[in-house]
């Protein structure tokens, strides 16, 4: 089949790799280039373990005072509150214990194949350099303090995610850099990352090119249906690209595409910050999430890469890069002896939905139509699980793992039955 995929992150471009294993025709709609957004600018990690929400128990006694705070790890411009209240108000519904559970369990089972998804992949692009499988290290000041975080490591270990308490004299041979910082670390040894996920993602892309796919840098402003097919794709220049089908996979901006579709989902951009050093001259051997700093520290081949940020305040709004430069004073906490003369700053929109799950699958009420968005901050390491399964609906095999919390029409359901 000829089948249009709108969008060139992770999600699109690992979705047409696959989709071409099976031998479809894929025409690529995205006016920016492969790789350029989230899949640009992300903290890179890949990552098993990942499968907890951003909901967790209790977040509502935080979420007040984070919101007071323009530096805290969340924030709401305040501009833009009335439009995201009802968001917060579900959001903050689906950080009950049981809903916590149930979603860990969807996220687990989607991202535990994280590396058998991406490895064909890689190898057909000749891009395994690019990933390294080492392990991640969640590190805090002491074993004390990370009891704090203890029930979502626990249920992370309940899911079968591998994870080992490293002491302070273990963590600092992992880690040298870490001594006299932290105490105390969990090594979640089935983790890894890769070096450049933009180059990543440009790498896949460019294979898809070479067998055979066009990438038309056009904006998609809506669909030619008949009954429940589409029948071609409307592009900003005034062109109907007849298809046989098409995947939604165009990250924050792919809402407005699906209501286009005949579906509502309830899509928030969570904008995530980040500053890469450089000039680092720091040795890290392992991604390192420093819990009590709510930062992730990639070792890029760049330079050192500090995430860990969120920003409610819509597509539109201009970036804040004060929230990027506390990054860096945190990292530099973590690491008072980093070189930090060269960095470079960056801000994106991370496709998120109130249950912290993203939407795959076929579009409601549509035979020919898929959802693949809304990952949030694990569209790094659900891009190919998700691309593979995708593949498996549209050649109508079983997919592989359980596809029914990702439903896009879950929310249909919720709508009708009332429930938030």
């Amino acid at each position: 089949m000829h089948i249009c995929v709108i969008g060139t992150g992770v999600l699109g471009t690992c979705t047409a790799a696959y989709l071409q294993r099976d031998g479809h025709r894929i025409t690529f709609v995205d006016p920016r280039d492969a790789g350029d957004a989230c899949s640009f600018g992300n903290a890179g990690s890949l990552s098993p373990s990942a499968c907890l929400p951003v909901g967790m128990p209790g977040i509502w006694r935080k979420v007040p005072r984070w919101l007071l705070d323009p530096m805290g790890p969340l924030t709401v411009r305040w501009s833009y509150l009335p439009c995201v209240a009802p968001w917060l108000v579900r959001f903050l519904r689906h950080s009950t214990r049981a809903e916590v559970e149930r979603i860990a369990t969807a996220l687990r089972a989607l991202l535990t194949p994280i590396f058998d998804a991406y490895d064909p992949l890689l190898d057909h692009a000749n891009a395994r350099d690019l990933v390294r499988h080492d392990g991640c290290l969640y590190v805090y000041s002491s074993r004390e303090t990370a009891s704090q975080w203890q029930w979502g490591m626990d249920l992370r270990r309940k899911l079968g995610v591998e994870m080992r308490d490293v002491g302070r004299e273990e963590l600092e041979a992992l880690e040298p850099d870490l001594k006299g910082r932290f105490r105390f670390g969990i090594l979640a040894p089935q983790n890894g990352a890769t070096t450049d996920p933009s180059r990543l993602v440009k790498a896949i892309h460019a294979q898809c090119l070479r067998d055979g796919a066009v990438h038309l840098h056009r904006q998609v402003t809506g669909f030619e249906t008949s009954g429940r097919r589409v029948r071609g794709v409307r592009l900003d220049d005034g062109e109907l690209l007849e298809v046989d089908g098409v995947v939604v996979a165009a990250g924050a901006w792919s809402a407005r595409l699906a209501r286009a579709l005949g579906t509502r989902i309830p899509l928030e951009t969570q904008r995530g910050y980040h500053v890469t050093v450089n000039s680092s001259n720091l040795a890290l051997r392992h991604t390192v999430m420093a819990v009590e700093h709510n930062l992730m520290v990639n070792p890029m081949s760049m330079g050192l890469r500090l995430a860990g940020s969120v920003e409610l305040a819509g597509l539109k709004a201009a970036p804040n890069y004060t929230r990027a430069q506390a990054l860096l004073t945190r990292g530099l906490d973590m690491f008072p002896h980093l070189d930090t003369s060269r960095t470079t700053e960056w801000m994106g929109h991370r496709p998120c939905l109130p249950d912290s799950l993203p939407v795959i699958g076929r579009a409601p009420g549509q035979d020919n139509a898929w959802l693949a968005f809304g990952h949030g901050h694990v569209g790094m390491c659900g891009g190919a699980p998700t691309g593979r399964e995708i593949a498996n609906l549209i050649a109508g095999r079983a997919p592989t793992i359980d596809l029914a919390p990702f439903s896009p029409a879950r929310w249909h359901i919720m709508k009708r039955g009332g429930q938030p």
